[in-house]
């Protein structure tokens, strides 16, 4: 299935240059009045090797065809995710690589999409978004309100981020896992 580049993100499977690939991490580079790129990492499913494609947000890429099925992320298990299929409970243990920084956003019970080519895992789609604690930051400054200042406050799997200044140390967060980023207060 064909579509813009624009459209891809980490986790999905491309047929590039003949060969398939997993992608690990797309970044938009803007820089002033020239066009914008898209700077892919992608990983072969099969050697291994990680390469580095830049290109156009309108460039046509082949997605490929994989079976997706939804997981539990379950806990880390030295180099390895243990995830359990949310139908039969039987649980895998999934390579740190194929995971990626999975482990800065993930702190147990969050349903996570696996990808199979032919039985092989080879990539896992994290949620979009996640709740996680701050477990540490800076303390409340009175009379702090939203503008442009912002801390770090660092999230209870050790995850950094950028939060408001009225943020404060126990609170549950908002944070998108394809940017990192702080998004609001947790509700509820």
């Amino acid at each position: 299935m064909a579509a813009k580049a624009n459209e891809l993100k980490r986790g999905k499977v491309i047929n590039h240059d003949g060969d398939l690939y997993t992608v690990t991490d797309v970044t938009r580079v803007s820089k002033g009045n020239w066009r914008s790129y898209l700077q892919v990492k992608m990983k072969s499913i099969k050697d291994g090797r990680i390469i580095d494609q830049r290109m156009s947000p309108d460039d046509r890429v082949e997605i490929q065809f994989v079976d997706t099925k939804s997981y539990q992320y379950l806990y880390r298990d030295g180099d390895s995710f243990v995830l359990m299929d949310e139908q039969t409970f039987d649980q895998i243990p999934v390579e740190g690589d194929i995971m990626g920084d999975a482990d800065k956003f993930l702190r147990g019970n969050e349903s996570v999409s696996v990808s199979f080519i032919d039985g092989k895992i080879v990539g896992v789609e994290l949620p979009n978004t996640v709740e996680l604690k701050v477990a540490d930051t800076t303390p409340v400054v009175k009379g702090a309100t939203a503008t442009n200042q912002s801390k770090d406050a660092t999230m209870e799997t050790g995850l950094r981020v950028k939060v408001p200044p009225f943020i404060d140390i126990g609170e549950d967060l908002r944070i998108d896992t394809r940017t990192g980023e702080y998004l609001e207060r947790a509700k509820g």
